[in-house]
């Protein structure tokens, strides 16, 4: 196997030799320069698989060397060394297009891990079975899906804007899946849902005995997500508590559990995404502006369905297999006239949307074709009217169920919820036309005045097969 080798640009004849001692212990061949001039000379003397960079050079600074890198020798990752503290130095050079970076006094564990990280970048690793994807074969897709494969190489912050049901944690996968951190856990985590009281303990983790009902040591988010990325889903929604928490963690890249004395390095890669503006929520006072500007390095923007709809025809098509997999059930053929009505829709939801029409389509269509009546979009124009970036729940099937002479529930019950009484009457109904059809589904959906494919369903959320 060839060695790698690895070039260091530094002024400072310690920090040179520590990183050349390090990086000659993990196996790499080092090139040491000492400013910019000599390190351009070194680049066309070399094939380099990777570039550690000072910033402040006596001839100029890092930042010709990324811009050069970049443009000359693209697979050629280059971490910046920037002095402690240097925060906005270490944004301008991830923007410049650098991999990662290092703050002064280097911590060689960080080292190490930024090293290993970036070796892996050209590991040649297939796509897993089923890996991610993202459909559609419109022009803004085309262009999204060569932005994912440029972003995957860096370990930049990377905020992903988008309408709710645009994709987004679809896009952060792939990232994911295409980057060097394939290996590692993808660990998404939907902000708004975790109440306030128990952020710091879920983000960071916390020890034994910390408070009341610690009843043992508990790993957090942070830390199960080492060696890969975490997804922070609906951003916007962190209590300005824990924004100062979580700017503190991804700048020092350590995190310190509740309890503990100590804080523990953590080698995560940071994605976020929010369905709302964040730079309005910062203008609000609603988000740090430090934290909005440490997250949003580079931003990538996802188009919504409206903008790409001559991908429609491939996703319902997609969506469709899936729901017969799913259901066990035949695949219903879209008409041409169901097809034309879904090309000329809005869609305020975008592909979420789609899927919850399809999926409650799927249960109501007869003769195994979807019509426009199936898909009954003009109530779910209706529905969306100014809803734009919000998201709706599946109803798949509306359709009442006949009435038997079952005995059915009086009332609620002591703490029975209403969604919890009717899934009760909806399943009492099912079972005893079941049982009237010695547990034939045809002749019992017959009986119930739905669909077969409805009954299916039915059966299936009711967790009743």
């Amino acid at each position: 196997m060839t060695q790698k080798l690895a070039l260091i640009v530094d002024d400072e004849p310690d920090i040179r030799e520590l990183l050349e001692i390090t990086l000659g212990r993990m196996g790499l061949e080092t090139v040491a320069a000492p400013d910019v001039t000599t390190a351009k000379a070194k680049l066309a003397e070399h094939a380099f698989d990777l570039c550690l960079t000072d910033m402040n050079l006596p001839d100029g600074n890092g930042l010709e060397l990324v811009e050069l890198i970049g443009e000359h020798y693209p697979n050629v990752p280059v971490a910046m060394i920037t002095a402690f503290g240097s925060m906005e130095t270490a944004i301008s050079a991830l923007k410049y297009g650098a991999f990662d970076f290092l703050q002064k006094p280097i911590d060689i564990a960080q080292l190490r891990g930024l090293v290993d990280t970036a070796l892996r970048l050209d590991s040649g690793l297939p796509a897993a079975p089923g890996a991610t994807r993202l459909i559609g074969e419109s022009p803004v897709m085309e262009t999204l899906r060569l932005q994912i494969a440029k972003l995957a190489r860096s370990q930049a912050p990377i905020y992903i804007s988008g309408e709710s049901g645009s994709g987004k944690e679809v896009a952060a996968r792939l990232i994911h899946e295409q980057g060097p951190r394939v290996e590692g856990p993808f660990i998404p985590v939907n902000c708004g849902a975790i109440p306030s009281e128990l952020m710091e303990s879920e983000f960071f983790g916390h020890m034994k005995g910390s408070f009341t009902g610690a009843v043992a040591d508990k790993q957090g988010l942070f830390e199960a997500a080492a060696g890969g990325t975490l997804f922070l889903d609906e951003v916007a929604d962190l209590p300005l508590s824990m924004q100062v928490k979580l700017l503190r963690a991804i700048q020092e890249k350590a995190v310190r559990p509740v309890g503990a004395q100590t804080e523990t390095d953590i080698n995560v890669r940071i994605l976020s995404a929010t369905h709302k503006d964040l730079s309005h929520e910062v203008d609000d006072g609603n988000f740090r502006q430090d934290l909005y500007y440490r997250l949003n390095v580079i931003n990538l923007d996802m188009p919504p369905l409206r903008e790409r709809n001559g991908d429609v025809a491939e996703l319902a098509d997609l969506i469709l297999n899936r729901l017969a997999k799913d259901y066990d059930a035949p695949k219903p053929r879209l008409s041409q006239a169901a097809l034309q009505a879904l090309s000329n829709y809005d869609f305020p939801g975008n592909v979420r949307e789609l899927e919850n029409l399809l999926e409650r389509a799927f249960t109501l269509c007869e003769d195994n074709q979807i019509t426009p009546t199936d898909l009954n979009l003009s109530a779910a124009t209706t529905n969306d009217v100014g809803a734009r970036n919000t998201t709706t729940e599946p109803e798949p099937d509306d359709t009442p169920v006949k009435s038997t002479a079952t005995a059915l529930p009086a009332g609620l019950g002591p703490n029975e919820s209403l969604e919890d009484f009717l899934e009760n009457v909806e399943r009492t109904l099912i079972t005893q036309a079941l049982e009237n059809n010695r547990w034939n589904k045809t002749a019992a959906a017959k009986d119930l005045g739905i669909t077969f494919r409805a009954l299916r369903y039915r059966l299936k959320k009711l967790e009743m097969e």
